[in-house]
């Protein structure tokens, strides 16, 4: 266990840790939490058309049909303006937060505003479809796309989560040009008697041409080759969400967050902050008509219920079951957190971190869960995540609610007796170990 642990720190916990210090790193993640309330709220209206598919009673069908059926145009535009145009949230929060790094940390005097600004600038920029007609530069124009502005789904194509990658990419294009010109003191600076106001949308003058020419300029190449800069984004990231969607994709995902916390890292903050723009994405296709089992809030609905480790199990049997006094006290403590996914303190408390017995059923029991779900959906056994949920929300009632199916809620309930099943040896094993240790302590205070 000490060479595992010690190849952890070497070979993971030291890479990731590099990784999560990143700048635009931590400007993503920022953007996924900034994300959640939108996501949260907007597929709550969703959650309104969909009920009669999660009762699926007839009395409730015709009820619907003579009531909320007859507005669903009017409420569901709260999805429609959250997930239907997620890229252009991510596009500026990304612009801001990534501003507000550089200005805090290396005191650079650029406005984290003007970054959000002209991140959404530069990502507006990739949206319209353009081509090469009789050496003239056009807007592609057919049955969904208008002078380049393609339509569909809930809002512009571009615009939803299939442009998040484009929308990334793009803010932290826009503010390493902004920094540059700031650097560079390409920048028009006014008198101080000028209102702040006004000074600072001069001082983004100058960055925001360079934005425009550096955009047009790389956007016009893809164009005389027969793309654009959307396309050419959207194949290295369609690569790496088809193996994060596939089965052993899934297997690293959660191997990594889980093996980060062994070691004292908050993996689900690092590799999750990272995959939850292809979990929305997936989600929001879901909802369009296609299949993807790993979509919205997959790891709290299937895999990490109770918290990383998918805990919850392990949780009750030490309130109700350890024999030891220690454990005991932990598991009453930590349960009512536990039943809404926070289990911090039996991470630590336990402590799970840096424990060799407990590293295993870690490590295992939520990628078994994994596969459980997983393979549930992919199966057609339960139906695919359409909502997005809170994370909080408590065992089976997350399943159920986004996946408007009650045999997810059933699935889910199983993902958590079988992570449980694989504690049971050894937290048998640890609470016996921790009880001789009660008892030789007692002993020798006696």
């Amino acid at each position: 266990m000490d060479k595992l642990f010690g190849f952890l720190e070497k070979y993971l916990m030291g890479p990731m840790s590099v990784i999560a210090s990143w700048r635009p790193v931590r400007a993503i993640v920022a953007a996924g939490i900034a994300s959640i309330p939108l996501t949260i709220a907007g597929s709550s209206f969703l959650v309104l058309s969909v009920i009669p598919q999660a009762i699926p009673l007839d009395f409730i069908a015709d009820l619907w049909a003579v009531s909320f059926d007859k507005f669903s145009s009017l409420y569901l535009l709260a999805y429609q303006c959250t997930m239907g145009i997620l890229s252009l949230y991510f596009a500026f929060v990304i612009g801001y937060e990534y501003t507000k790094i550089y200005a805090e940390e290396d005191g650079v005097d650029i406005n984290p505003l003007n970054g959000g600004i002209l991140g959404v600038f530069a990502f507006f920029m990739t949206i319209p479809e353009l081509v090469i007609q009789k050496g003239e530069v056009v807007g592609v124009v057919n049955e969904t796309t208008i002078n380049g502005w393609q339509i569909g789904g809930d809002s512009l194509t571009r615009l939803s989560t299939s442009g998040m990658f484009t929308a990334i990419l793009m803010a932290i294009l826009a503010v390493q040009l902004y920094r540059l010109c700031v650097v560079k003191n390409w920048v028009i600076k006014m008198p101080e008697a000028v209102p702040e106001g006004v000074s600072r949308s001069f001082t983004a003058l100058v960055p925001a041409f360079v934005v425009a020419f550096t955009v047009i300029l790389i956007n016009g190449l893809f164009i005389l080759v027969g793309t654009d800069i959307y396309k050419v984004i959207a194949i290295p990231f369609g690569f790496a969400t088809r193996i994060a969607n596939s089965w052993g994709g899934i297997l690293v995902i959660y191997f990594l967050v889980h093996a980060l916390w062994i070691v004292g890292i908050h993996g689900a903050n690092i590799v999750l902050g990272l995959v939850n723009p292809i979990l929305l994405a997936n989600m929001a296709s879901n909802k369009s008509g296609e299949f993807f089992a790993f979509a919205g809030e997959f790891t709290n609905a299937y895999v990490t219920i109770g918290g990383s480790g998918a805990t919850l199990g392990l949780c009750i049997y030490l309130a109700y079951r350890a024999k030891s006094e220690q454990l005991s006290l932990l598991g009453k403590a930590a349960l009512p957190s536990s039943i809404f996914n926070i289990n911090e303190p039996l991470i630590f408390g336990m402590p799970i971190v840096y424990n060799p017995i407990l590293t295993i059923p870690f490590i295992l029991a939520p990628m078994v869960s994994a596969s459980i779900g997983y393979w549930a959906i992919q199966l057609g056994l339960v139906s695919k995540t359409i909502v997005q949920t809170p994370w909080p929300t408590p065992a089976g009632l997350g399943a159920y609610v986004g996946a408007a199916d009650w045999r997810a809620g059933v699935v889910a309930i199983i993902c958590a007796i079988v992570a449980f099943i694989i504690w049971y040896p050894f937290i048998r094993l640890y609470d016996a170990q921790l009880v001789k240790e009660e008892q030789e302590n007692a002993g020798a205070i006696s």
